[in-house]
């Protein structure tokens, strides 16, 4: 598979070095190295061009990105993969309960990674599997996966940098307040390989801000947006405050209301790592979360 950007030279950029000009549209060292191999990976008003090669205004600027193989230890295994939107350069899909997003442990066939591998398989492509945001197993809804490396770097940047906002739905035990903030420190639970905890000694910062949009038998509808992403945060900075989600094997195993945590990313709201166009993605709800809202 091949990716080819085209570029035109404005008055603020000449004089700029090639490499200049491209690591300010975003390619990473590892990607301006990796394009050494390919003799025909820049070039200039139809010229091969060098990294030292000086821009003048109205050069155009054509750059070829390069992969030939997929990535490795992903089984390609049929999956109905729900597609929220796809180009050249971001995959976004629907992510459903029950799936992990990439290959462990006693997970080697059953994930998002296998089912994405199969779909590009069919289609003859490689596809180097490169997942942005990341949900847990039973966390449903918007997934964000870069198509080439270009915009997996961007991407990756504005998730360092806040810029992809992420809205999530999830259900809580109890009664929760109209709105809050909470900043609580997260680590790994001593003695557990998955477990996380409220650690206000040893843990990384995590901020998690909710809204309650609605309240039903005992449950509230939260809106929750994350400053940080740590592993688990909605979930632990829930129990935290004493709003655990009911479903969730790890933190609240009550199972009246529903088999899993009832945890949706529901939007992502960010802008395109190519074009520069704002996008935003909404994923359906699924039947499971509204069930166990709804139902007394």
């Amino acid at each position: 598979m091949q990716r080819i950007f085209e570029y035109t030279v404005t008055s603020p950029e000449q004089g700029m070095s090639v490499l200049e000009y491209l690591k300010k549209q975003g390619f990473s060292r590892h990607i301006l190295s990796s394009m050494k191999a390919d003799p025909g990976a820049i070039s200039l008003n139809g010229t091969r061009a060098y990294g030292r090669t000086e821009l003048s205004l109205g050069d155009r600027l054509s750059v070829r990105l390069m992969e030939t193989q997929s990535s490795e230890n992903i089984l390609p295994t049929p999956m109905e993969l729900q597609i929220l939107f796809e180009d050249q350069d971001i995959l976004v899909l629907n992510k459903p309960a029950d799936t992990p997003i990439h290959p462990s442990i006693g997970n080697y066939t059953n994930t998002l990674a296998n089912g994405v591998a199969y779909y590009y398989a069919k289609k003859g492509e490689p596809f180097v599997y490169r997942c942005i945001n990341r949900l847990d197993r039973d966390t449903t809804g918007a997934l964000i996966l870069a198509k080439n490396a270009l915009s997996a770097a961007i991407l990756s940047q504005q998730m360092a940098d806040r810029q992809i906002k992420r809205t999530y739905l999830a259900i809580v035990q109890g009664i929760l307040p109209k709105e809050g903030v909470i900043n609580a420190p997260i680590a790994r639970a001593e003695g557990s390989v998955m477990e996380r905890e409220v650690n206000f000694q040893k843990g990384e910062p995590a901020v998690t801000h909710y809204q309650c949009l609605e309240t039903k038998n005992g449950c509230s509808l939260a809106e929750l947006h994350l400053e940080t992403g740590r592993t688990h945060q909605i979930r632990v900075h829930m129990k935290y405050i004493g709003h655990p989600l009911p479903g969730d094997y790890l933190y609240n195993p009550v199972y009246d209301r529903i088999k899993r945590q009832p945890l949706h990313s529901y939007q992502l709201n960010f802008f395109h790592p190519i074009t520069k166009k704002p996008m935003l993605f909404t994923a359906p709800v699924p039947s499971d979360f509204k069930n166990a809202f709804i139902n007394d």
